[in-house]
């Protein structure tokens, strides 16, 4: 009897918080709400300001302009169009014969593009980081650097001259006692041209990010590697390349997703009527369909198609990335 009164008596039989043979759970501080966070570090939030501002007036604000994609749009009237035609355009490009040979040369010249100056950064950056001497590695560097940093009309500018009837490669041609070739006015020539000049501009700046991910490489499983016989390549094989696949997954998918936009600059700089069979892309098409013509609302949806075949391959790579290597962007 008397136990149970001191139990009665105890100051925790009343309250229900006591109750059950679970543990007291601790009392957890409250977190930061946004406005806190805010007040606290405004300063850092004020740098995003800019970059955010860009992004919404020249990357979100212009998607406004797709709707004239199904809507009659003529110049000095109405900024959305004035009249809607559904997918009257959409119908038009997909049985035009000239898109989908556009179409066909942006696709061969995207995957030459690819096929080629995609490894050539990587091979290059091995190649540097194998080498012992820092002057020479250094000579490198500059030189397959400086052609990024060349201005598209100066590159184009150059190889027009390189490849012309009287320039030095047909200088050479005349040497050996072969006859010249006008690479600039046949078509079989452009893609090879192009794909050349690219690897050429690009391919020292795509080192860049490499090298940097080998320095990430621990040292470690080099000697280990070496321990157990490894060759210099097959230190490559099996510990440098695998230390720089998830950037070159990375850059694999970034890559895949301007696969349809292949460089318009370039082509709209080199190309001429002689060489549309195989210079002509979507890009300069467009140019021609909406600048030249102006045909706004076919060009609008042609770029809307392009578009939403760049965003299915993105998605599409970064899947089989994530399923297969296990490395995707999101």
């Amino acid at each position: 009897m008397s136990t149970t009164k001191a139990i009665d008596a105890s100051p925790d039989a009343g309250d229900p918080r006591r109750a059950g043979p679970g543990p007291a759970r601790a009392h957890r501080p409250p977190g930061r709400t946004w406005r806190q966070a805010l007040r606290r570090d405004w300063q850092l939030y004020s740098l995003a300001i800019l970059p955010l501002l860009f992004f919404v007036v020249f990357r979100y604000l212009p998607m406004l302009g797709n709707v004239i994609a199904f809507r009659k749009f003529r110049p000095g009237g109405g900024v959305l169009g004035e009249e809607w035609v559904g997918l009257r355009y959409v119908r038009m490009f997909l049985g035009d014969p000239s898109f989908w040979h556009v179409f066909t040369n942006t696709v061969v010249l995207g995957a030459l593009t690819l096929l080629f100056c995609f490894p050539m950064p990587i091979v290059l950056a091995l190649l540097l980081n194998e080498l012992r001497g820092r002057r020479v590695k250094r000579f490198v560097q500059s030189v397959s650097y400086l052609p990024h940093f060349l201005s598209m009309v100066v590159v184009a500018g150059l190889v027009m001259e390189l490849l012309s009837v009287d320039g030095p490669v047909n200088q050479v041609l005349r040497a050996l006692g072969d006859d010249p070739i006008a690479f600039l006015q046949e078509a079989g020539w452009f893609r090879t041209i192009y794909v050349s000049s690219e690897m050429w501009q690009t391919v020292g700046w795509g080192t860049i990010i490499y090298l940097a991910a080998l320095t990430t490489v621990d040292d470690q499983l080099y000697e280990a590697a070496r321990i157990d016989g490894a060759s210099r390549w097959r230190q490559i094989w099996h510990v440098a390349l695998p230390g720089i696949r998830p950037t070159a997954v990375t850059l694999l998918i970034l890559n895949i997703g301007t696969f349809m936009a292949v460089g318009f600059e370039k082509v709209l700089l080199l190309y001429n009527p002689l060489t549309y069979p195989t210079a002509d892309v979507i890009s300069t098409y467009l140019y021609r369909m909406g600048i030249i013509s102006n045909s706004f609302s076919y060009a609008a949806a042609i770029g809307l198609f392009e578009a939403l075949i760049g965003l299915g391959l993105v998605l599409s790579a970064n899947l089989i990335s994530r399923r297969t290597v296990g490395t995707s962007l999101w």
